[in-house]
């Protein structure tokens, strides 16, 4: 990048310092090329149109430095930003008046980086949800696939690491759809406030010009200007809201992986992935790992760090805009997005992918006392036993009945009655009572209620979840939609600001 000095202010006499542009600057300018170069573009052919329709530009203006921006490449600008404080607002000027045969007197009177700063970082992050928003949809539609591919099996639900009922896949693999449709909803929230458009509140208290804010929000693709300038400029709203969603759906991801990681491992060996998508050890020849799963709930731990980072860096500031609060509070935002985007797509994979074994699925539910908690319903309902007494009598069962090496599929009458005696208790029914509570086939059918895991309600679910998947992947398209159409209206207006052959004063 050209280091040679241009005067861009009376106050200060020399350019940046060797350590501070090597520091501070140059990561900064090569990250802004790369990310926001496109959106300070986007940005100032809208003030471009402002200028003109306050009578500041010419057409012929215009359309120069117009011409201009459309050859502002990431290249190009590099090569004279070393000369602008290594600063993409001034190297971007400075690519545009060199190519200018004179620069007009009007352009970027009245004007701040900071609102422009803001702007593009705004912008930036608004394209970043929208990809996200996709990815999580995909992601969706993934746990969706797989529930429906699994509705016919049975496997162990745990609490407390404990066997605890008898759930499907499905019902599980439904739980996650449910967890990224919550989050969805909540990141049309923060689009909202990364649709509001901060052009106009200048360097912190407004512009003097009749700048025609709501104009130039609605030719950004934005629903409106930010009402205050201060908090315009000040805050990095969207972004905070954006990593705390992140963060929360991180801690989410990392339990489901967590179980995955558990139902893979050795003592379960109920699932498994292909060949290409597993690992193996350098010295033990007999493992299958499943590294995958490891580097996506590792990589949900940046996602809170990225929260932690903005939410520290950003508290106890003072209230205005500041290098610290724009970008070094922001510096991890981006990566948030990565490293979300990169779940996003290896959790997809790993579930399009992701197979059950089906036989030690079955033995897992033939081992342990499932039965215990319908055992002691059946009880109440059918013996007139109290409920916390018809909970102690079924404890009591599942005891004698391992003491006595009975399975759970072997059920032993005479050891419920004994148990119902010493509580003052009998039925005829105890057989029957017994059969149908330790019945594998039987105990998802139980489960009745809107939202469990009887089969029932959970295709009731996944239709419901299919259908909110598709109206919140066509809103999210109507939102880029929304975007694509603003930059027409731009553009037209940039073709009508270019012909105005209006004498200006």
């Amino acid at each position: 990048m050209s280091t040679d000095h241009v005067e861009l202010t009376g106050r200060i006499s020399a350019g940046p310092d060797d350590l501070l542009r090597t520091e501070v600057l140059e990561p900064q300018l090569r990250f802004e090329l790369a990310a926001l170069l496109p959106q300070y573009v986007r940005l100032e052919k809208v003030l471009l149109v402002e200028y003109a329709r306050m009578g500041l530009l010419t057409g012929a203006q215009v359309e120069g430095i117009d011409a201009a921006l459309d050859a502002a490449t990431p290249e190009a600008v590099g090569r004279v930003a070393g000369a602008a404080m290594s600063d993409l607002a001034f190297g971007l000027e400075r690519f545009v008046t060199a190519r200018l045969p004179g620069v007009p007197p009007a352009w970027h009177v009245d004007r701040s980086r900071n609102d422009l700063q803001a702007s593009a970082q705004l912008l930036h992050g608004r394209a970043r949800l929208l990809d996200t928003a996709d990815l999580l949809l995909e992601l969706g539609r993934a746990a969706s696939r797989l529930a429906a591919r699994t509705a016919h099996l049975v496997m162990p639900g745990y609490t407390h690491s404990q066997a605890a009922q008898l759930v499907s896949p499905a019902f599980y693999f439904s739980a996650l759809t449910e967890q990224l449709l919550h989050t969805l909803s909540r990141l049309e929230a923060v689009y909202r406030t990364a649709n509001t458009c901060p052009m106009g509140a200048g360097a912190m208290a407004g512009q003097e010009l009749v700048w025609d804010r709501e104009r130039m929000a609605r030719l950004l693709g934005c629903d409106s200007a930010q009402r205050h300038a201060l908090r315009a400029v000040s805050q990095r709203d969207w972004a905070l809201e954006a990593c705390a969603e992140f963060s929360m759906l991180g801690v989410a991801l990392s339990r489901f992986v967590t179980d995955l990681m558990t139902w893979g491992g050795t003592g379960y060996g109920f699932i498994d992935l292909p060949d290409d998508w597993s690992g193996i050890s350098s010295a033990m020849p007999q493992k299958k790992n499943f590294p995958v799963l490891e580097r996506i709930r590792g990589r949900t731990a940046h996602l809170h760090a990225a929260y932690h980072g903005i939410a520290t860096a950003q508290r106890a500031t003072s209230y205005s805009n500041s290098v610290e609060v724009s970008k070094e509070a922001s510096a991890q935002v981006p990566a948030a997005f990565d490293h979300l985007a990169s779940i996003a797509r290896l959790l997809t994979g790993v579930l399009d992918r992701l197979s059950f074994a089906e036989e030690r699925l079955a033995a897992a539910c033939a081992a342990e006392y499932f039965g215990g908690f319908t055992l002691a319903n059946q009880l109440t309902l059918r013996a007139d036993v109290p409920w916390r007494t018809a909970q102690v009598v079924a404890g009591r069962y599942v005891v004698a009945a391992v003491d006595a090496g009975r399975a759970p599929t072997d059920p032993d009458p005479e050891l419920l009655e004994a148990a119902l005696a010493d509580h003052g208790y009998r039925t005829p029914h105890s057989a029957a009572i017994l059969r149908e509570a330790m019945d594998v086939t039987t105990a998802l059918a139980a489960k009745r209620t809107a939202g469990s895991t009887g089969p029932g309600p959970v295709r009731d679910l996944l239709a419901a979840q299919d259908a909110e998947l598709d109206r919140l992947a066509a809103d999210w398209a109507a939102r880029r939609a929304g975007v694509a159409d603003a930059d027409t209206a731009l553009a037209a207006e940039l073709a009508e600001a270019r012909q105005d052959t209006r004498v200006r004063s």
